[in-house]
Parts: C-alpha cells; sequence; structure tokens
C-alpha cells in the first residue's frame, strides 16, 4: 500500500508541477495557497463546498486551453479512470442544468450554471514534505493531502448530479446510477427483521446529512442550505433564493427537528451491522462500498477493496436507509464503520437530484497524519 501511495503521489507531483509552470505569476498568486502547516492555509484547505459557490483557487473558465488540459490531467491523476469520466460529466452537466432551469439562475455572475466554474488551488510547493490540492465546484469537491511523499488522504471526496437522470437519444444519462441501483438492490435483498434494523426513517432527509463540515461527530444533524456556501448574499433576492430551496426541500421531506435527530450521524452507527447479512449480501455491500472507493487512482482502489475483504473489517461496517425503496421516489442511506462514513441522497427536484459522498471520520483531511507530522518534527 506504502508503495501505491507514493506512486500516485509522484503521479500528482508532476501533474501539479507541470499546471504551475504553465501559469502567469498573476495565476500562481490565485492558484496557489501555503503550506498545510500554517494555520492560514489550513483553516482554508479545510473549507470545502458543494454548492455552486466560489471553492478557491484558479477557475477553469480562467485558463488558457493548454492550461486547462493540465489542471485537468492533475485532476485525473487523483482518480480511476471511471472516477475522472464520472467527474468530467458532472462538470458537463451544469449546461444542461441550466437549460432545466430556463437559463435564469444567475447566483450574482455573469452565468449561474457555467462548467468553467470549476476551481483548483494547490496548497505549499508539489514535492514538498507536506502538500495538497483541492478541485472543486458544484457537485464536485476532491480533497488530497500528500505526507513524505505518500498520498494520505483523499477524502472528503463528493460527488453529485443535476439532474441525476436526463434523456439521451434512445437511452437516458445517469451518472450516479450505479450508486443508487447498487444500494437499492441491497436493501431489497434484506428479510423484514433486516429491514426494521437498516430503516433510520420512513421518510427521505432532503440532503446529505455531514454536510461540508470539515469533520463529523456523534450527533450532528443536516445542515441546512444557508450554511453550505463560502458566505451570504449581498443580494437579497438570492438569499431569499437559498431560503426558498431549503424552504421546498424541508417542506417536501416533511421533517422537524425531532426527525432531524432521528437520522443524525451517530457514533456507534446506525443501521444494519454487516455481521448480520447473509454472504450474497455482504458481498453486495463490498460491491457498494468499492463505488466510492473505486473513485481513488486504481492502485489505491485495489488496496481499499482488500481491506474490505477482511472479514472482520466488513463487520464493522452498518448499512441504514431512509424513505421509499421504489425507483422514483426519494431516499437516503448511509454504510458508516470505524474508517468509513457514505452518504447518499436523492429527494430533490422530484428525487432527480443526488448527492454522494466518501470520506473517512478518522483520516478525513489527512487530519491524524498531519498532527503525527508536526508532533514528530517539534521534537
Amino acid at each position: 500500500m506504502s508503495a501505491d501511495r507514493a506512486a500516485v503521489a509522484a503521479a500528482m507531483a508532476g501533474a501539479a508541477a507541470a499546471w504551475l509552470r504553465s501559469l502567469t505569476p498573476e495565476q500562481v498568486a490565485v492558484a496557489r495557497f501555503g503550506s498545510p502547516l500554517t494555520p492560514e492555509a489550513e483553516t482554508e484547505r479545510l473549507k470545502w463546498f458543494y454548492t455552486p459557490t466560489d471553492h478557491g483557487g484558479l477557475a477553469i473558465h480562467d485558463q488558457t486551453p493548454h492550461q486547462q488540459s493540465l489542471a485537468m490531467q492533475l485532476v485525473a491523476s487523483g482518480l480511476s479512470e471511471a472516477g475522472f469520466a464520472t467527474v468530467a460529466t458532472v462538470m458537463g452537466l451544469e449546461n444542461i442544468l441550466d437549460q432545466v432551469e430556463g437559463w435564469q439562475v444567475h447566483w450574482g455572475r455573469e452565468r449561474g450554471r457555467d462548467p468553467g466554474l470549476y476551481w483548483l488551488r494547490i496548497f505549499g510547493r508539489p514535492g514538498e514534505a507536506v502538500w495538497a490540492w483541492r478541485f472543486g465546484g458544484h457537485h464536485i469537491s476532491l480533497n488530497n493531502l500528500i505526507v513524505a511523499g505518500r498520498v494520505v488522504s483523499t477524502t472528503p471526496c463528493f460527488v453529485g448530479a443535476d439532474p441525476a437522470e436526463t434523456a439521451l437519444l434512445g437511452e437516458s444519462l445517469r451518472p450516479l446510477h450505479g450508486l443508487e441501483h447498487a444500494a437499492r438492490q441491497l436493501v431489497s435483498s434484506f428479510g423484514a427483521d433486516q429491514r426494521r434494523a437498516a430503516l433510520l426513517h420512513e421518510r427521505a432527509v432532503s440532503d446529505i446529512v455531514s454536510g461540508n463540515r470539515p469533520t463529523v461527530a456523534d450527533g450532528d444533524t443536516m445542515m441546512h442550505m444557508q450554511d453550505l456556501w463560502r458566505a451570504r448574499f449581498a443580494d437579497p433576492t438570492l438569499d431569499k433564493l437559498v431560503d426558498d430551496i431549503d424552504r421546498r426541500a424541508e417542506d417536501g421531506s416533511g421533517y422537524t427537528a425531532r426527525d432531524h435527530e432521528a437520522v443524525s450521524i451517530s457514533v456507534p452507527p446506525q443501521g444494519l451491522s454487516a455481521r448480520y447479512m447473509g454472504a450474497d449480501q455482504r458481498a453486495g455491500l463490498r460491491q457498494l462500498l468499492a463505488l466510492y472507493t473505486g473513485r481513488a487512482p486504481t492502485r489505491l482502489a485495489d488496496a481499499y477493496a482488500v481491506h474490505y475483504a477482511a472479514e472482520p473489517v466488513l463487520d464493522e461496517v452498518y448499512f441504514s436507509w431512509a424513505g421509499s425503496i421504489d425507483v422514483g421516489e426519494p431516499h437516503y442511506y448511509r454504510i458508516q464503520g470505524p474508517t468509513v462514513l457514505i452518504e447518499y441522497d436523492n429527494t430533490q427536484r422530484g428525487a432527480n437530484h443526488a448527492h454522494s459522498v466518501w470520506r473517512d471520520p478518522i483520516s478525513d483531511f489527512g487530519l491524524d497524519v498531519l498532527a503525527e507530522h508536526r508532533a514528530r518534527s517539534a521534537h
């Protein structure tokens, strides 16, 4: 695993250095932030978003075509082939969403739904003992930390899709369909007692519960739309738009404060432990886990698959579901274990707007490894 993490880190460093070399001094000043070892940079690095807000860094549409290519090569270095294809597709969905919304949503900028508004930022210098990079925009957030020449964290990793399904000629485009289909197959296989154990709530919560918190903890409840942006809008009409989106989502879910408490993040996890699943169900859970860890470069994804192949490791993983299991109805699911937190929801826009996130409660942003690095350096 160590050699694999080093190989991926080397590829990231090469791609990041090539991108930075292509930029003008003015662009570098926007693209590069301080080392993750500095408090100012670490505060910025832990800010992540999945709303169409400024994610921080140099936007794709502020780069030349050659620079854009180099930027996407860095993005690809942090993903598997399938992961990169999914991310690129989600970026392109901004054009479709613009049409769905009648080309009217602007979010206080020249174009509200813009496939060029995805931001890339480097923290520190590629190849240093500690450096990091982040890529994000609407429905995408990729966060990577490299320490001592090894990738130590690739989470939080968020991928969403709006619309979740849209018509193509003769078929449909569904970037996150695999995540939904595999989970529905798993929950549909449960017997009555298993389903009771797995059921979080009869109705689906309207968004992922962990939100864009830098860390997750026992008792965390769903963050509301107003808190998912870099800053409040100066334009009162945009502030009202955010309020209205949140109100409609809450009205659609029918949730009260008590309902939100019922589906809060909990330690130990709620749901059905894999130890109470049959062999085929355990295989289905492993397949579902792999659809998330499979976003990582193949060498890392393979190591995750080996990790979850161990029976005692899988025993500590819980699966839970909220909402209907019928196709096209609002639903939410969660997978939680000591080093994994996965959430998926498809509730908004008539259950045609999906969010998915893969997190590590212990090592999101590599905070555990970074703390160890600081402690060693202090001696």
